[in-house]
């Protein structure tokens, strides 16, 4: 006798509930039955079983590498902005990068890997007591910089970073001699990661996410063409540029594209604007120029910038222990385009000023 497909469909459905009294059913329910079983109970119930997402970066949320998120902490080192300093080596590398207000009118950057590797880096300069506030947040991550004063060093003790400068990993740089210092000290981030390794003779596993990431904008957003942080006109005149070709904000200081050693623009995905609190500390540079501090507890107002759009709201974090978050005017989180983030401490003083086009 042959069976119609109406037929086979009712054989089968006896089947499985036949053997459900002995948990095959159950098993089949749970998508975990023995495979001729399982496919028999799918076709009957018109069940699919999809396949898990595959990892994301922490620090992207872009798919990891290889199908894998690489065990290792997240890793900050602090790069110059000064004008000797460019173009700068690495930055397009970076998972994360966050510019800070330092003094005389210069900010600083701390890029930060993760997921990504980066075979030159710099150049490296020293830290300040922002650094570990920012940090911290990553849990235990480590930095490479190239040294500071000792009130800074104590706030990256009390902040459990891992502690990778130039005098205690001095195996982790080099010099160039092509260019003058202090504006040639460079590293590696596997050169860092071996190091910090080292020192906390443990292999960490990957930080926390900073940021919540959607492939589609979600909610209201004005279209925004140019964005303008005007840091300082002399020294840090910030512009970002959204190119639809590429998909990406490109960074310029006034009109000069802001370009690498490789020939690269500086670029990101994502533009985050934190506006902040920014006071004078006691601790002064070698020409006598205070160096800021910058409050990063409590709350601000924030800009979001992605796919050529803006989202404003806020900015929230209840202690340096805590997770940032970006919420919109009504309390919902802002997610961010999968990619890379450049995240700007923008003085409460300076307005984010922003353009339909580019100017």
């Amino acid at each position: 006798m042959t069976l119609t497909r109406r037929g086979k469909i009712a054989v089968t459905a006896g089947t499985v509930v036949a053997l459900s009294g002995v948990g095959v059913g159950a098993l089949a329910l749970s998508g975990n039955a023995p495979a001729p079983i399982q496919r028999a109970f799918d076709e009957v119930t018109g069940t699919t079983h999809g396949e898990a997402p595959p990892p994301v970066c922490p620090l992207t949320g872009v798919a990891a590498p290889h199908g894998k998120i690489p065990h290792r902490p997240a890793l900050a080192i602090k790069v110059e902005n000064a004008p000797e300093a460019r173009p700068q080596t690495g930055l397009n590398k970076a998972d994360i990068v966050f510019e800070e207000p330092v003094e005389g009118g210069l900010t600083r950057f701390i890029a930060i890997f993760q997921c990504g590797d980066a075979d030159r880096v710099g150049p490296v300069r020293s830290g300040r007591t922002t650094d570990p506030d920012v940090l911290v947040q990553l849990d235990k991550p480590i930095l490479g910089y190239a040294g500071a004063q000792k009130p800074v060093r104590e706030a990256i003790d009390d902040a459990g970073l891992v502690d990778a400068n130039y005098i205690d990993a001095a195996d982790a740089y080099t010099r160039d001699a092509g260019r003058v210092a202090p504006h040639n000290l460079y590293t590696t981030t596997a050169a860092l990661w071996k190091a910090g390794a080292k020192i906390m003779k443990t292999h960490a596993g990957p930080p926390p996410a900073l940021f919540t990431y959607a492939d589609e904008l979600d909610g209201r957003a004005k279209k925004v063409g140019e964005i303008h942080l005007p840091f300082s006109m002399a020294y840090a005149d910030v512009y970002w540029r959204w190119s639809a070709k590429d998909g990406r904000w490109l960074r310029s200081h006034g009109s000069e594209p802001h370009v690498l050693t490789d020939g690269g623009q500086v670029a990101a995905t994502n533009v985050v604007v934190m506006q902040v609190k920014v006071g004078m500390s006691d601790l002064v540079d070698a020409a006598g120029n205070h160096s800021p501090t910058v409050d990063l507890t409590g709350k601000g107002k924030a800009y979001v910038f992605r796919n050529g759009r803006m989202i404003v709201g806020h900015w929230e974090r209840a202690s340096l222990r805590d997770v940032t978050s970006f919420v919109t005017k009504s309390g919902e989180t802002i997610a961010l385009a999968p990619g890379t983030t450049w995240v700007e401490l923008l003085p409460t003083a300076i307005d984010v000023e922003t353009a339909k086009k580019p100017v």
